[in-house]
């Protein structure tokens, strides 16, 4: 469910951003001080440094991401929120606990104060729904046609949870990968703003936090999770790919038993573009021992954005490297890595 945005923009003297908006000076001052300052408010970014100093003990999680995405307004959720969630849901990946995020714009000269706030006001919303801080950033502008409205970058760092141990070394034969939700509907709604797509309901980003529902499920089953992937993109297949190369063990996956909304479906074979390969933003695969299986998967219905859960396959000894998937009628076929950029500025 999304949040309703209620944070009346600021009275402002400039309707647009400009270059000067990106110079150091005045007008930078006067965007970061109404705007992100204000808005973003909390003890470690109102000190205004160039960086953020906490206290911070054990094992810890550092990630990265820059966001690109076209159009930056897109059924369920925009570049804002997709900024915040993207690299929580990196952090989650490793196991841990994300705290602290830095934030980033490359503005492009032109971008209305309107779209910028809105942005700004998902992000706001988006790190509450998380439980993290933006505590430090950078922005710049660039001159009209030298960008496309608006970059972000977040970097983030967690704590690991101190019953994680997520490592691809981990993977053993009979494990059970499991799909957190419905698949491919970050990509389709993307595509369906671009190609004007209509379906009798609208196609909505899966963009979410994964952080609590990680954490729960942590908490629960500790080290019986063996890995945590994100299947962002290049989608289910390109992750599985990597993951059965890097393991240099089999994966079998069963085409019946993995979640794809109707409305997906349809988008998809209307661009002639298989599910497997579309781009997600609020799905995670697990892969955990295999006599946990079954209560993972139960209490993963449960909990925040799990309740489409399935268990999409296994690993094996054989057929090292490659993935192969058993079709609806029994058919078996190899599912290879994506090549090239299938779905170009999808996040």
């Amino acid at each position: 469910m999304k949040i309703e945005l209620q944070c009346p923009m600021p009275q402002l003297d400039f309707e647009v951003i400009t270059l000067g908006h990106g110079s150091g000076g005045i007008l930078t001052n006067k965007l970061l001080e109404s705007g992100v300052f204000k808005l973003l408010s909390n003890d470690l970014l109102d000190e205004k440094h160039d960086g953020a100093v906490f206290n911070a003990s054990g094992k810890m999680a550092f990630s990265t991401d820059s966001y690109v995405i076209s159009p930056i307004f897109f059924p369920g959720g925009n570049i804002g929120e997709l900024a915040v969630n993207g690299t929580v849901n990196d952090l989650s990946m490793c196991g841990a606990i994300p705290a602290y995020l830095s934030l980033s714009f490359i503005i492009e000269e032109g971008l209305s104060m309107k779209d910028f706030w809105q942005i700004l006001v998902s992000i706001k919303f988006a790190c509450e729904r998380a439980g993290v801080q933006i505590v430090t950033g950078d922005t710049k502008v660039v001159e009209k046609g030298k960008g496309d409205k608006i970059f972000i970058n977040t970097s983030g760092i967690g704590t690991v949870h101190p019953k994680a141990e997520i490592h691809i070394k981990r993977l053993e034969v009979g494990d059970k990968i499991i799909v957190s939700g419905n698949i491919a509907t970050h990509g389709m709604a993307i595509m369906s703003v671009r190609e004007g797509l209509e379906f009798e309901s609208t196609i909505l980003s899966d963009t979410c936090p994964l952080n609590h529902t990680i954490k729960s499920l942590l908490d629960e089953f500790g080290t019986d999770i063996h890995l945590l992937r994100d299947p962002t993109r290049g989608g289910v297949a390109t992750v599985l790919n990597e993951i059965a190369r890097d393991s240099k063990t089999g994966i079998n996956i069963h085409q019946k038993a993995i979640p794809v909304i109707e409305e997906v479906a349809s988008a998809c074979e209307l661009l002639g573009l298989d599910p497997l390969y579309v781009a997600n933003e609020g799905v995670f695969l697990a892969i955990v021992k295999a006599d946990i299986a079954d209560s993972f998967l139960h209490s993963l219905k449960k909990l925040d954005f799990g309740k489409d859960a399935a268990i999409i396959g296994e690993v094996v000894a054989e057929h090292q490297g490659q993935v192969i998937l058993t079709s609806k009628i029994g058919g078996k076929r190899v599912v290879n890595m994506l090549v090239g950029e299938q779905l170009p500025r999808i996040c």
